[in-house]
């Protein structure tokens, strides 16, 4: 059962900037491997916005409440892997480095969007209320604040060098075959090394050295704003 002091209107704010920041980021590795020349994303219906084709029950609700619940530092999520064959890709390095680093360029994307649209609504706010009421104000600049910390958090999280994440594809495209052969059977145990060092809170290091500050640099957040 949870908590009677569990934030339910918080969680909703979070999941649906979550929801959008991992099937962007799903349907953004679709689209590079179609432009390199695989269409196994487009022929299963990947690349469409619909949540359906996309979400997943435990990485895209469970997990994220999982996390909220434990207070680990770092909120994550995930959707259904778009599917790609790199043997397809063409011509097969670029192109690999392109599909695996398309997702996390979006999120920087998203963060960067959502943060020149907070600082526009805290700029204008005062404005703004002429034709929104205050809570729909802050529902948004939540929102938004939101959407920066999650699409933050999933590129540089995805950026970790341990397969199946971006980073781990990252690394291994550019190591030579031989090491690339070495690092293949990590990947089947990727996931659940990261869910264990979620739950642990194992990840300080990234919240406090990479995520945090780039978040503040971003939108440098007055006082008791939210």
């Amino acid at each position: 059962m949870l908590s009677a002091h569990f934030d339910f209107m918080g969680f909703f704010l979070i999941i649906i900037p979550l929801m959008a920041a991992v099937i962007l980021h799903e349907v953004a590795h679709g689209v590079a491997a179609l432009y390199f020349g695989d269409p196994t994303a487009r022929d299963a219906g990947r690349l469409s916005l619909n949540p359906v084709r996309h979400l997943d029950l435990f990485g895209s609700f469970l997990l994220p409440l999982l996390l909220k619940l434990s207070g680990a530092p770092l909120l994550f999520g995930y959707a259904k892997p778009v599917p790609v064959n790199f043997v397809r890709l063409r011509p097969f390095k670029t192109g690999t480095l392109a599909v695996a680093s398309a997702g996390v360029i979006v999120n920087f994307g998203l963060a960067a969007l959502s943060a020149v649209l907070f600082r526009i609504g805290i700029h204008f706010r005062h404005t703004f209320l002429g034709a929104f009421s205050e809570t729909m104000m802050l529902v948004m600049l939540q929102l938004l604040f939101y959407s920066v910390t999650i699409n933050v958090v999933l590129a540089l999280f995805n950026l970790i060098p341990i397969p199946p994440l971006d980073g781990g594809r990252i690394v291994t495209a550019l190591l030579p075959v031989r090491l690339q052969i070495k690092l293949l059977p990590l990947e089947k145990f990727g996931m659940v090394i990261l869910i264990l060092l979620l739950l642990t809170n194992s990840l300080d290091l990234l919240m406090t050295y990479f995520v945090t500050p780039l978040i503040r640099w971003l939108i440098p957040l007055p006082a008791g704003l939210l």
